[in-house]
């Protein structure tokens, strides 16, 4: 009764997949959630972009200043200065970029919907063209092609996708520039902290603590990659490491 009941189990298997923190359910309602509510791009850019350079730069302000031999209540003057205006600048500019390419985005979807009532037969034959593309044929293409154009919301949606490459999710600006602030205000004030405490040894313990947050930083970020955790760490270990060794030679030039 029971013997056969082993074999059947569901296709989500919610215990495996973990490893790798992509897998997910096929039940019918978490694939109507994945597919009503896509997450778009999300901030995993832009909370790597801004820890990444947070802490870079105003390290490489810590070991300029510290090479110089300066006192360290300008290393921590010029540190500050660094989070706030550069972290800011930064959260702007992302801001403005990802704007720019949701006015874009709706401009091109205001043509689509031009196009589409101007002539609709020209741009039925390119939806047509745009799923022949994707290995239907015949009566099924027949078919996808009228119930598409059927739906004028699906209808700009294909056109978006298939014609010009866009996603169907638009960009959030104000929400990429809070995770890119806030970031890169976090990893910054790492280097900072030794001096903020004016512990001993400040610039040492800084170096370490930076030099730590690198590694952990490319270390979170191979969850997303192909990478193994230790080689993601030790590049970005590697890429922050080489900035700080530059701006302290620089600083050491200037030293009295």
């Amino acid at each position: 009764m029971s013997d056969h009941r082993p074999d059947h189990r569901p296709d989500h298997r919610p215990d495996h997949g973990s490893d790798h923190g992509s897998d997910h359910g096929h039940s019918h309602q978490e694939i109507a959630a994945r597919i009503d509510a896509p997450p778009g791009r999300g901030v995993l850019r832009d909370v790597v972009y801004g820890s990444i350079d947070g802490s870079v730069t105003t390290f490489a302000i810590v070991a300029g200043v510290a090479g110089a031999g300066l006192s360290p209540f300008v290393i921590i003057a010029l540190g500050m200065a660094n989070v706030l205006a550069d972290g800011f600048s930064m959260a702007a500019g992302n801001y403005s970029g990802a704007r720019a390419e949701r006015d874009n985005l709706e401009r091109i979807r205001a043509i689509e919907v031009r196009q589409i009532a101007e002539n609709p037969e020209g741009e039925r034959c390119e939806v047509r063209a745009i799923l022949a593309r994707k290995g239907l044929s015949g009566k099924v293409l027949d078919e996808a092609t009228k119930a598409i154009t059927a739906d004028h919301d699906t209808w700009i949606a294909l056109m978006l996708e298939g014609e010009y490459g866009l996603g169907g999710v638009d960009p959030h600006p104000m929400r990429a520039a809070l995770a890119t602030f806030l970031s890169f205000l976090v990893a910054g004030l790492i280097p900072l902290i030794p001096f903020l405490l004016a512990l001993e040894n400040a610039f040492t313990l800084s170096a370490w603590m930076t030099g730590a947050a690198f590694f952990v930083i490319g270390t979170l970020k191979s969850r997303w990659s192909l990478k193994s955790w230790w080689r993601s760490g030790g590049e970005t270990l590697l890429i922050g490491g080489t900035a700080a060794v530059i701006a302290y030679g620089v600083g050491t030039l200037f030293q009295a």
